[in-house]
């Protein structure tokens, strides 16, 4: 598992594709503090966190879905 500095050093885009992780999963719901989270759990799936919400799945209990 690569840790988000690791990813930042090895690519100096990585703030930004973080910031877009982080701008997905508040637009299908995720509050500011969850998102911030998840967005840089590298290790956690962007398209599980996102597909969970939009099929229905109330945030609080993705949360506990998601590793």
């Amino acid at each position: 598992m690569m840790t988000v500095e690791q990813l930042e050093q090895a690519d100096p885009t990585a703030e930004a594709v973080l910031d877009w992780r982080f701008e997905q999963l508040q637009r299908v719901g995720y509050d500011r503090r969850e998102a911030r989270l998840l967005s840089r759990r590298v290790d956690i799936d962007l398209h599980l966190a996102v597909d969970l919400l939009r099929d229905g799945c109330p945030h609080e209990l993705a949360l506990e879905i998601l590793p």
